[in-house]
């Protein structure tokens, strides 16, 4: 199968921004999300302090109450948008970057469960103290007495489960396998909760306005899960009906899957993004994981880097041709609609260097506009090394290989270093994937060197 080829000019994604949004800093996008998502919760204190203040407040038992309810409301809007971050949404996505939504992510479900603890306390202790009773028999009062409260009880004990389990020093010490089926346990706890929010909270049951639009919240939040987790890909599955090609050893403990595919140009992929990859093997069916295009797309086949870093890697070193795959996508920021300058600098390491090889063959560009920085410990271990030395011939791209022991490569990112193998690199856009602390290093040295962060685009991998 050619490695290389010359293909058409690339169709425009389907889920294209505007282009001035698209050019914006990736701190104003960002802000622009962040003040819908503001404006939002707003609008939840807005509805509560419209129509359930003054019922609120007569005495200090009804003000903890009220606190606990602002809580409840609060934590269980987050728990929607948290919804919304895990969706996969196509122009979420686009406009702020997967890497970035995990990070949100992350962050917003912390958020999430401590307003949802804060709210079954403060409730709880307001009770106890208008019913001039313990603390003790107070909870067991409410949690026991009304079937949706030991429900949503439940609930909140799953969601600070998957919150413990999710934070990286536990991640790590978990199989992929349990990590993923922890964090199903998510949907159940909101199954469980939506009974007890809507049947027993004071604001959902006495104020149509409310009702109404908490139940547009939740339309919005699974209406979109559901469009872009089972809809799209199950039709873009019976579309394209792909299975593997081919599968070639690129270096030691890294192969190049080929995915041949019906009608491929209508995904509308772009070099640099990725995919959620399924191979329907016996074993592998149930586990999607995100593998980036290493090659252009084209409308006959998608190509992916794969290293053998575990388990389910492994497997997928020899997978046999025509096995069907389930592809969700295509996902990713990182493309060329980031690019503000003319010159660009590539650097990548390990499997990162996968979207560059892609991004290299497609960014529109004269000869010596594009350069590559690829570090490697190895000679041998430089995957696609043939191909980015026959696009370095073709397309005039000046490449260099960072060789060596991990302390050597780290040095090769301070700022002198960078300025002697690109003299003008304040003058570039800079596209960066690799191991994080690589990531970290390399940042470090590009601003000491001169390229504003905003110039920086980076994709990363510990989603």
């Amino acid at each position: 199968m050619a490695r290389t080829h010359t293909r058409p000019a690339p169709r425009p994604a389907k889920f294209s921004l505007p282009r001035p949004v698209g050019r914006l800093p990736q701190a104003a996008r960002e802000a622009m999300v962040f003040a819908v998502v503001t404006l939002g919760a707003a609008m939840v204190l807005f509805l509560w302090w419209h129509d359930t203040l003054a019922a609120s407040l007569n005495g200090w038992g009804a003000d903890l109450t009220a606190a606990g309810r602002i809580t409840g409301l609060l934590g269980t809007y987050l728990v929607l948008v948290e919804v919304v971050l895990m969706g996969r949404v196509r122009w979420l996505d686009q406009l702020i970057g997967m890497d970035r939504l995990a990070v949100w992510h992350k962050r917003n479900g912390f958020y999430a469960v401590w307003l949802l603890i804060a709210h079954a306390l403060l409730t709880i202790w307001g009770y106890a103290v208008s019913d001039h009773a313990t603390l003790t028999h107070e909870t067991g009062v409410v949690v026991f007495s009304y079937p949706d409260v030991m429900a949503a009880t439940f609930a909140l004990l799953l969601l600070v489960l998957v919150g413990v389990l999710g934070a990286r020093a536990a991640r790590r010490r978990m199989r992929f396998e349990t990590w993923y089926f922890v964090h199903l346990y998510t949907y159940l706890a909101i199954a469980l909760s939506f009974a007890h929010v809507f049947a027993t909270g004071n604001d959902f049951v006495s104020y149509p306005a409310n009702r109404a639009f908490w139940i547009a919240l939740y339309v919005i939040a699974f209406g979109n899960l559901f469009l872009y987790r089972v809809a799209i890909p199950l039709r873009n599955a019976a579309r394209h009906r792909m299975r593997v090609a081919s599968v070639v050893v690129e270096a030691p403990g890294v192969v190049s899957i080929y995915v041949a595919g019906h009608n491929l140009d209508d995904l509308r992929a772009e070099s640099g993004q990725f995919f959620l990859w399924r191979f329907l093997t016996r074993d592998g069916w149930w586990q999607a994981h995100p593998f980036s295009l290493s090659a252009a797309p084209n409308p006959n086949w998608l190509r992916i880097m794969v290293k053998n870093s575990g388990d389910y890697t492994a497997t997928l070193q020899s997978i046999q041709p025509g096995t069907r795959v389930f592809a969700e996508g295509p996902y990713g920021a990182f493309t060329s609609a980031r690019r503000t300058r003319r010159k660009v600098l590539l650097i990548g390491g390990g499997v990162g260097v996968a979207p560059l090889r892609a991004l290299m063959e497609s960014l529109p560009a004269r000869r010596g506009d594009l350069t590559l920085l690829y570090r490697a410990r190895r000679e041998e271990d430089l995957a696609f090394r043939a191909e980015i030395e026959q696009l370095a011939d073709l397309r005039g791209v000046k490449v260099h290989y960072l060789l060596g022991p991990r302390k050597k490569r780290a040095n090769s990112f301070d700022p002198e270093s960078l300025r002697h193998l690109v003299p003008d690199i304040a003058n570039h856009d800079v596209y960066l994937c690799g191991p994080p602390a690589m990531q970290e290093q390399a940042i470090a040295g590009l601003q000491l060197a001169g390229v504003p962060k905003r110039r920086i685009h980076r994709e990363n991998f510990e989603l």
